[in-house]
Order: C-alpha cells, then sequence, then structure tokens
C-alpha cells in the first residue's frame, strides 16, 4: 500500500473512531430530512388556508432545498472536529510520526472531508427534495422541473466546498471553538441579517455562504459566479490552514 492511500485509510478510520466527529456526520441527514418534512406541511398548510404568512417568493422547487440549509451546520460541525480534534488532543503528534510529510497528511485530511461531505450530501439533497414535494402533495413540483437538476447539484457542490472552507478554518485556528463560534452563526442567521441592512448589503454577496447559495437557487442566472466566489474562498481557507499546519511545532 502507498504512503497516501494508506494516509488516506487513517483518515477514514479516524473518522469512524472520534465520537464528536462521527456524531455531527450522523446528524446531516435527520437534521435536513426533519426539516425538509417539516417546511413541506407548514407550506401546504399555509397555501391551503390561503395564509399571508406565506412567503411572497415561495416556489415548491425552491422550498425541497430549504432543508439542507439548516442542516448544513451539522456539516460544518463535523468538517471543524475532523481537523481540530487532533491539535486538542495532542493526537497530533502521533499522525505525524505515522505520516511524517505533513502536506500529505493535510492533503488525506482535506480529501477524506471532501469525499465524505460529498457522499452524504447527494442522497440527502435528492431525499430532502423529495420529501417536500410529497409534504407538499398537490401543491408539489417534479424532480426534473426547470431549473431544479442543476439547483440539486449546486447544492451538493455548496455543502462540498462549505465543508472544506470549515475545514481550512479550522486548520487556520487550530482549535473547535473559534471557526464554530465564527461559522455557525455566520450560515444560521448572521449573513441573512446583513442582507437587508443597506450598508452591508453588497458586501454580504461575497461572504461564503451566500455567495454559493446562488447554486442552490432554482431560477438563478449567476449560479457560476456563486460557485466561483466560494470556490476562492475555500481555495483560500485551505491553503492558509496548510501555511498553520506546516508551521506547527509538534
Amino acid at each position: 500500500m502507498s504512503e497516501t492511500a494508506a494516509a488516506l485509510r487513517a483518515e477514514f478510520t479516524k473518522l469512524r473512531g472520534v465520537r464528536g466527529t462521527f456524531v455531527a456526520l450522523l446528524l446531516f441527514a435527520p437534521a435536513s430530512l426533519l426539516i425538509a418534512v417539516l417546511g413541506g406541511w407548514s407550506a401546504r398548510g399555509a397555501i391551503e388556508a390561503d395564509s399571508p404568512g406565506l412567503r411572497d417568493d415561495f416556489t415548491p422547487e425552491q422550498a425541497g432545498l430549504d432543508g439542507i440549509l439548516y442542516g448544513q451546520l451539522a456539516l460544518i460541525v463535523f468538517a471543524v472536529l475532523i481537523v481540530s480534534s487532533e491539535y486538542t488532543s495532542g493526537m497530533m503528534r502521533v499522525s505525524l510520526l505515522a505520516v511524517p510529510r505533513r502536506g500529505r497528511l493535510y492533503a488525506a485530511k482535506v480529501a477524506v472531508t471532501a469525499v465524505t461531505a460529498a457522499a452524504v450530501a447527494l442522497p440527502v439533497t435528492v431525499v430532502g427534495y423529495l420529501i417536500t414535494q410529497f409534504a407538499l402533495g398537490p401543491h408539489g413540483a417534479d424532480i426534473d422541473a426547470s431549473g431544479v437538476p442543476r439547483a440539486l447539484a449546486g447544492a451538493v457542490v455548496y455543502l462540498t466546498l462549505m465543508s472544506l472552507f470549515a475545514a481550512g478554518v479550522a486548520a487556520m485556528a487550530r482549535s473547535a471553538v473559534i471557526p464554530l463560534a465564527i461559522l455557525l452563526p455566520m450560515v444560521l442567521a448572521g449573513s441573512q441579517i446583513l442582507s437587508i441592512i443597506g450598508a452591508t448589503k453588497e458586501m454580504v454577496r461575497y461572504f461564503p455562504d451566500r455567495a454559493g447559495m446562488r447554486m442552490l437557487t432554482v431560477d438563478a442566472d449567476d449560479a457560476f459566479a456563486g460557485f466561483a466566489v466560494l470556490l476562492a474562498w475555500t481555495v483560500a481557507a485551505l491553503a492558509l490552514g496548510y501555511l498553520r499546519h506546516r508551521r506547527w511545532d509538534a
């Protein structure tokens, strides 16, 4: 077995062995799917009751992607923990004894984060969409409706890149506290609040989560621009994380 393959295998083993990391990963599916079905039922009730509480821009196609926007918090926690746990526990020294080349070790962590995030994001995104449409009943939309396949693919890419961005931030901080204290509030509400304030409305369009969400918008005409902005943030975070990892005094 090559050194690269051995490093990847070791990282997958760590993923299963570190309880907090594995639990965070497992929570992504139930959290996303629960929100998807509740959102669908709520929207159906509002439509049939002709409730003014239904948002003006509601569409069943877009509603099918709402669940993962909240479920992604679990993926962010997963990505932060998979990188930071070894620094805080001191296990990074052991990992460097097994894989002395820091670039290879870091690349293995990044690869495992990306593959794992994409592997869970794909089925959860598709099932979440279908569950929402089922909950909407006669008001639902087909999965092959105009713009939906592209938005579903964009959602998988978005979740994967956001996980990698979180991993890069964790590598820079070498702890879980700072990344989670910044990323979770930002994704949950921070950037959304800033997007409705005049002074910050334009600036927040270039935040990683807000830019990336354009890929999830069914009728978006700037999905590629959003992808480019999120990709730039992700590459920068991973590069800076590697620099910190390389200079870490083991």
